[in-house]
């Protein structure tokens, strides 16, 4: 008898921890890292390479988040349809910013596939918003940095085109320079969309998202 209820106590035991690792499980599920790139500092506000950061600001107060100042980013914590969005600016600059991807997916305990990078794209024409599930930097140092870091290529990313206006060997002014006034108003016409993106994103998932969102 005593050997019968110590196994009903040990299976009550195993299923409340069974019960504890799905909830966990879970919730963890239900928080997601978006990762918008740019580099900090007054010089480089509206910057065609700070389209991520622009994009990161137009989602806070769309979704009325604060942002403050952390470790290796800017972070804000939003909320949408159950979901937890941790937003980060990553203050790294740039080149390192898989630091601090790295960094908040382990303070939070994202999973990989629960990462958005948004960045920009010289090889779309302006304001031409794609979402991937993987792939190469194609030259894009951040992402590059990204990749190492994490030791992969696998995780999905929202690239905003930023186009390629501009002579042979001036890449670099080019993503580094202020965007043209011809360019503003195609640029903040296409932010809600981004948004939109990203809110598919964390409620439908990256296939979903891709399907629906990419031809618009």
């Amino acid at each position: 008898m005593r050997l019968f209820i110590d196994v009903i106590q040990n299976f009550k035991k195993i299923h409340y921890i069974s019960v504890l690792s799905l909830a966990f499980s879970y919730l963890c599920n239900m928080k997601y890292l978006i990762a918008c790139l740019g580099n900090i500092g007054a010089e480089y506000d509206n910057t065609r390479h700070n389209i991520g950061f622009k994009v990161a600001d137009y989602l806070n107060e769309d979704l009325k988040g604060t942002f403050t100042t952390s470790r290796l980013a800017q972070v804000s914590e939003l909320r949408y349809k159950g979901r937890t969005l941790v937003v980060i600016k990553p203050t790294t600059y740039m080149n390192l910013s898989g630091k601090a991807v790295k960094y908040w997916m382990q303070q939070e305990k994202i999973p990989i596939e629960n990462v958005l990078v948004v960045l920009d794209e010289i090889a779309l024409p302006l304001g031409t918003l794609r979402m991937r599930k993987k792939g190469s930097d194609a030259g894009h140092n951040g992402l590059a940095n990204i990749i190492e870091s994490l030791g992969t290529n696998v995780f999905p990313r929202l690239r905003f085109g930023i186009g390629d206006d501009f002579p042979k060997g001036k890449q670099i002014d080019f993503v580094l320079g202020q965007w043209k006034p011809s360019e503003i108003d195609i640029v903040n016409s296409r932010l809600d969309v981004a948004a939109s993106f990203i809110k598919s994103f964390v409620t439908q998932g990256v296939d979903l998202t891709m399907n629906q969102f990419n031809n618009k």
